[in-house]
């Protein structure tokens, strides 16, 4: 049997640089990487909100990390370029064209080119298809998710369906999970064995009927 051995700091460090350098909607060399007992932090400019994120998913990727923090910051355009009476159009025009997010139910308000979305919606899964919709818009630096979830659903039977969803998983161990039910606030615990798996119940989490909350207090096992 073969041990894995964990990565060092510097082996991690090493592993997420070449990671962004191979990620081709990332521009590296704007990006400067850190790492300290595993936890990845990624700072300097890029030219975009979804290379921005695009760098962090790419630091996710790398086995062994076990959490990373985007301090990485997008350039501003220039107001000749864009503004925001612009953009704040732009935007409004994105959320009441996409089909996910429910006609009248999220505000958008743009200054300095940041958006924060407000309003009430009845699942995570449209809260995320809002920020999705404004997220690719030139010039948007930052997008501030501030969206309520209510739901009436009753929650008798969230719990079990939940776990049924960890069950049905091809990419979770359900022995390592458990799920605790509090209202409408479901909460993982237990271990997962990278950050995609960690994504992933947390996913099935949002998907059962009834929450309004989760909280996921799952670690990465080295």
């Amino acid at each position: 049997m073969t041990q894995t051995m964990r990565k060092t700091d510097q082996e991690l460090k090493t592993a997420v640089t070449e990671e962004l350098h191979y990620t081709p909607n990332v521009d590296a060399s704007g990006v400067e990487v850190q790492v300290d007992g595993g936890t990845v932090t990624l700072s300097g400019e890029v030219n975009s909100l979804p290379e921005r994120l695009a760098a962090k998913h790419a630091a996710m990727r790398v086995g062994g990390v076990t959490n990373v923090t985007n301090k990485t910051a997008v350039r501003a355009l220039l107001p000749t370029e864009i503004n925001d009476q612009t953009l704040a159009h732009a935007v409004g025009e994105a959320l009441a064209w996409t089909v996910d997010v429910p006609a009248n139910a999220v505000k958008a308000d743009v200054r300095d080119q940041r958006v924060t979305l407000t309003g009430r919606v009845t699942w995570d899964y449209q809260r995320h298809a809002a920020t999705r919709a404004v997220t690719y818009l030139k010039g948007v630096k930052l997008v501030s998710n501030e969206i309520l979830l209510e739901s009436a659903v009753p929650t008798a039977g969230t719990k079990a369906a939940a776990e049924a969803a960890i069950r049905r998983s091809a990419e979770l161990n359900p022995a390592n999970i458990t799920i605790g039910l509090d209202g409408s606030e479901l909460t993982l615990h237990g271990s997962v064995g990278s950050w995609s798996q960690l994504r992933a119940a947390e996913r099935a989490a949002w998907s059962a009927a009834g929450v309004t909350s989760v909280r996921n207090e799952l670690h990465i096992a080295s």
